[in-house]
Order: structure tokens, then sequence, then C-alpha cells
């Protein structure tokens, strides 16, 4: 089948005001059917590369044209990609691991999003070193519209949000969450699995948000490589991820997987102590090797022989709430690949789910009590010529804004060492940012 491209025209702008700029793209994004707006906190390296973050913010925003698979998404993917060789912006949401494994998803589900969506945007907004470059189709939009939607960003608006006297609930009580922690570390004593990653939904119902203003003081408070806000019709993301899923770069594929976490302090000197610790635990850095020793097993699956690496090993990266272990696998993808080879190989990604990771799986959906969705999932886009990156959805709000349905997700990682009041701890760091964003408490019931 041969396919014709159309060209995007393109439009060079030099913005006054980068922050204003981006908060006020947020609006955009809400105020259209389907958008997402991806934002970097600095210019992420790669360990052992040149490479750096593609731009500081891409905006995409309206429908060209989607992707909506209705049975076989991979494949469905595949055939939208290799047809329109163009800017491709969407989400694989956690439970499409059942199309990829004897695996299945019955736990309740609030905000009820699709396991996948993909969209080529009507306009793509491209922001590096202060300039944007606006992309679009002139049979689709004029550059009137462009103009106007320039005037709108460059605005002054009221963004402040207020306080919201927010109780999330979760589907543990605290004694809950305990017992089943020590239920799972018996499973790892019997040698079902080695590691879990264990989590539980916070939620809130019947409340009303504006999803733009959120996502921006949820930026504000915790500025991220990987931050999302998306907008899928009435269903929303709001995320502050720190975590890498995928990154392609020509023939090269990276992934940078986090295990490993501890809370910043109040001074650089404890901060300094905490970051030694951290580095030096053996219970994290088990953790960390048992992951990279699952990502290297995925990637050896769609890599050229001999090529798969670790460029990083257990890494230490400082964040505005957390520190986190990260370390940099990455391999030269053999040829022949479709498009979503290095998907299917590897998702979920390892980080949140387990060693063995299928075996995980099955345990995670027994013991939590919620339908992940697009928590854990990953968020990012394709480039024209077949590169693609994507984070890992966590640190994130979800909002279905038809039945007003509020959650986020925290977990860690579960071992054989691991201490269960610890770990609901670090649930708790993990969530400090979104907490304070929404002003917000939990209902902790025992």
């Amino acid at each position: 089948m041969v396919t014709f491209a159309l060209m995007r025209s393109k439009y060079i702008y030099r913005i006054n005001n980068f922050d204003r700029f981006a908060k006020n793209l947020a609006y955009e994004v809400e105020n259209t059917d389907v958008g997402i707006l991806l934002r970097g906190s600095d210019r992420f390296t790669i360990p052992e590369t040149n490479f750096t973050s593609r731009f500081q913010l891409a905006a995409a925003i309206g429908i060209s044209s989607a992707c909506i698979p209705s049975s076989n998404h991979f494949s469905e993917l595949d055939e939208f990609l290799s047809a329109k060789k163009d800017w491709v912006f969407g989400y694989f949401a956690y439970d499409l691991k059942n199309q990829l494994e004897h695996l299945q998803s019955n736990n309740p589900d609030g905000i009820g999003i699709p396991d996948m969506f993909f969209f080529s945007p009507r306009i793509l907004i491209l922001v590096s070193s202060g300039v944007a470059e606006f992309q679009y189709f002139k049979n689709e939009v004029s550059k009137d519209e462009i103009d106007d939607l320039i005037g709108r960003l460059e605005i002054e608006y009221d963004l402040a949000e207020g306080n919201l006297p927010f109780v999330f609930q979760s589907h543990f009580t605290y004694s809950d969450y305990i017992k089943t922690v020590n239920d799972i570390k018996r499973h790892i004593a019997r040698g079902d699995v080695y590691e879990m990653n264990m989590c539980q939904e916070f939620f809130a119902a019947d409340v009303r948000i504006i999803p733009n203003k959120i996502f921006n003081k949820l930026y504000d408070r915790s500025p991220t490589p990987f931050g999302a806000f998306l907008r899928v019709n009435d269903k929303f993301l709001m995320c502050a991820s720190p975590e890498r899923y995928l990154r392609r770069d020509g023939a090269w594929l990276f992934s940078q997987p986090i295990k490993g976490t501890a809370p910043r302090m109040a001074t650089q000197e404890a901060d300094s102590i905490e970051i030694e610790r951290l580095k030096s635990d053996p219970k994290e850095r088990a953790e960390n090797v048992m992951i990279v020793d699952l990502v290297r097993n995925d990637l050896s699956r769609i890599a050229k022989r001999g090529s798969v690496k670790v460029n990083e090993l257990c890494g230490i990266y400082t964040f505005p709430q957390v520190h986190q272990m990260i370390s940099t696998v990455s391999c030269e993808l053999a040829h022949g690949l479709r498009p979503t080879d290095p998907f299917r190989a590897t998702f979920p990604m390892g980080s949140m789910t387990g060693v063995p990771k299928v075996r995980a799986m099955e345990l995670i959906e027994h013991f939590e009590r919620s339908k992940r969705g697009l928590y854990s999932g990953a968020v990012g886009y394709f480039m024209p010529n077949g590169d693609f990156d994507f984070n890992v959805v966590i640190r994130s709000l979800l909002y279905n804004r038809s039945n007003g349905y509020l959650s986020f997700t925290v977990g860690s990682a579960i071992t054989f060492k691991s201490e269960p009041e610890a770990e609901y701890k670090e649930c708790l760091v993990k969530a400090k940012a979104i907490l304070e964003t929404l002003n917000a408490q939990i209902d902790a019931a025992e």
C-alpha cells in the first residue's frame, strides 16, 4: 500500500511569557473535545548519549484523524501510524495487558477511560528555547485561527483555583493494607514472585473541578520531566510523572525505570543524608536491579543481538517532593519491526508490575481493589519518522467529568524485606504533591 502524507504548514512565534503561554495551553486543551499538553521541567538527559528532551513543551489540539481501536488495538494502531506518517499523540492504558497475555481486569472502574486512544492533531505546537512552532494543515485550519489562538495564549487570565476541601477515601483501610502486604509477602516466600507493585486508589465521588487549573497547580508544585494534561471527551488526566517508559531515537530504544524512593527533607544537610541512605539501601537497590533485569529481558525480544546494555544503574535523581533511584537500559532495535513492537514486547512496564511480570500481574488483579485504567499506562507521541517518547502515568489525577469521579493511585514495590507500615508511608510520600495541590486529606480509616 502506497501512502501519501500531507505536509503541515508551519508558523514560528517567539513567546513573550513562557509560563503564561503553557498554562493557557492547558486551558485550550480543556476547551476542545480531545487534546494533550506535554511539559518537561528540564533538558532531561539519557546517560552515555547526547540525547536530551526534544522540546520544553508539546501540545496537540483537536483531531485531524483518530485511531479508536475496537478489537486488536496494537494492529489497528500499526495500520494508523503506517498510513499517517504524521505526529500522533495518545496513550496506552494498563489494561491493554489483557491483549498481550492471558489476563483479565474485573475490578471496579470509576473513570472508564478507553484502553487506547491516538490521534493526529488539527493544531500541533512545539516549543523549544521560548520559540513556538505551530503546525497545521491548510485545508483544516486557517492562519487567522492560528493568530486567534496565539492571542488567547498571551492573555493574562485569572488562573487562581482557590482551596478545594476534598476528602479522599481508599478501597483499603489501613489494617486491610497491612494485611494485604503480608499476604503478598507469603506469595514471595513461596517463590510465586520476587517483587510485586502493589497499588491503592484514593477517590472522591460527585466532585466538580476545573481540570486545567488543577494540572497547572500540580505542575507548579511538582515540575517533572514528563508532565501531561490530557482530555479525551469527558475524561481527564493531570499528570506530574518523573518516569520515562520508552523513547526511540532512530535505531535506539531507551527505558528509564524508577524503583527506589526517599522523601525530600527540610534542610540541605538532611537532604544529603537521605540521598546517601537511598543510594546505599540494600532493599531499594535490590528492587531496582530486579526491574532492570526484567527490562533487559523485555528489550532483548526486539533488540539486535548483543546490543542490550545498562547505561546507568541506580542513579539518584532529585525532584521537588522526592528523591528517586533511576536506571537507564537501552538497545539497538532489530530490523523489520512494526511500529508497536517495542510496546508489545515491554508493556506494561516492569516498574509498575513486578518479577516475573505475568505472575505479578495475576496477583495484582487479585489483591488490588480497583481497575488501574490509565494509571501505570503511558502517554506520549509518535513522530513522522517513527521516533517516539512515552512516560509512565504515575503521580497523577484522573477525572470523569460526567459522573464527578476523581481519583489518584499510588503504590510501592513489595519484596520479601518489605515492612508494610513503611510501604504505606511511601505511598503517602508519593501522594504529597496531589494532596497539597487539592488542599485535600485522606480518610485514614482503620
